[in-house]
């Protein structure tokens, strides 16, 4: 742990010219004491940190000193490609090997271009969790199946009861939840219990396999296959402008092509994929009076019951 924050503090010094003791302390988050002892044994090991005094004054490299800690190992060069997501860095362990990974390509770059990193953080963030998730610690199986995936160790795990042998291609981050893939199905992180990672083999990785592409086939095949009810739905000019706010987004193509030609009114009658007749009540009603529902009676039926109520809310008294 001090071994990387003393890389830190040089690479700091390296990439910003100097620093304060007060600066330092809050980037590698110390106490200012910890940072001058720190330098201290910086010095003591041959690195050539000196302190300014006065007003103004903090630490600073010799100057035309390059530190050889500029070279990205394997695992730093992988955190840095991910370092847009740093909740995903920190729930799968490499939030420090991220930081590190980041000075050692700010050091490297020509001084001219060091705040292209601030430039960028001030201009672009990916908020990747969910609404209403900050709280939810991620799944405890994450961590080693994230060693496993890094590693290409296979794994054992217990999911729905049984205990299974997994090759962890990659993990995927969704609206604030986990999945780990393989090289044919998809597993709800949350879902495994008890990984156990052999890190003592490793498994051959399909060199063809393209994670990205991969999660996008299956994610839309696992929308469709949610979508076993279908809705016959009118719908007036505006309803269908609507549609696709209030449908799901893998049923609107289906919906699209079933449907007919505007009658008279411009209406259209559609046929409309949907998880269950309750997600489709609670799809429907957000159309309020473009949307008329044809099929099935029962919620036809209920909808009318909504309106009937509506109407004792806002009708005259």
């Amino acid at each position: 742990m001090r071994a990387a924050r003393l890389m830190s503090l040089v690479l700091l010094l390296q990439a910003r010219g100097g620093m304060t003791a007060a600066e330092l302390s809050e980037e590698l988050e110390v106490s200012e004491r910890t940072v001058h002892r720190d330098v201290l044994a910086l010095s003591e090991a041959g690195i050539p940190v000196y302190a300014d005094r006065g007003r103004g004054g903090g630490y600073r490299l010799l100057d035309g000193y390059r530190t050889r800690l500029t070279g990205l190992d394997r695992a730093q060069a992988q955190a840095l490609f991910l370092s847009g997501v740093p909740d995903a860095l920190r729930e799968m362990g490499l939030e420090e090997v991220g930081a590190v990974a980041r000075l050692k390509a700010s050091a490297a770059l020509p001084p001219d271009v060091r705040d292209a990193q601030a430039g960028a953080a001030q201009r672009f963030h990916l908020d990747a969790p969910g609404w209403f998730a900050r709280d939810r610690p991620p799944p405890e199986s994450l961590l080693p199946l994230a060693r496993a995936v890094w590693g290409d160790h296979p794994v054992t795990a217990v999911y729905r009861g049984a205990r299974r042998t997994l090759e962890p291609y990659g993990l995927v981050l969704k609206a604030g939840v986990w999945y780990v893939a393989t090289r044919s199905v998809i597993h709800r992180v949350g879902r495994l219990s008890e990984v156990e990672v052999h890190a003592d083999r490793c498994f051959t990785r399909d060199p063809g396999f393209d994670l990205a592409a991969f999660w996008t086939g299956r994610a839309a095949e696992f929308a469709r296959s949610l979508l076993t009810t279908r809705v016959t739905v009118r719908l007036s000019p505006e309803g269908l402008r609507a549609l696709p706010v209030f449908a799901d987004p893998a049923a609107l193509d289906d919906a699209l092509a079933s449907a007919g030609e505007p009658d008279e009114r411009g209406w259209v009658t559609l046929s409309l994929p949907v998880e269950s007749p309750e997600v489709a009540y609670s799809q429907i009603i957000r159309f309020g009076p473009e949307a008329e529902v044809l099929d099935p009676p029962s919620l036809r039926t209920r909808l009318a019951e909504a309106a009937t109520r509506l109407h004792g809310l806002y009708g005259p008294a």
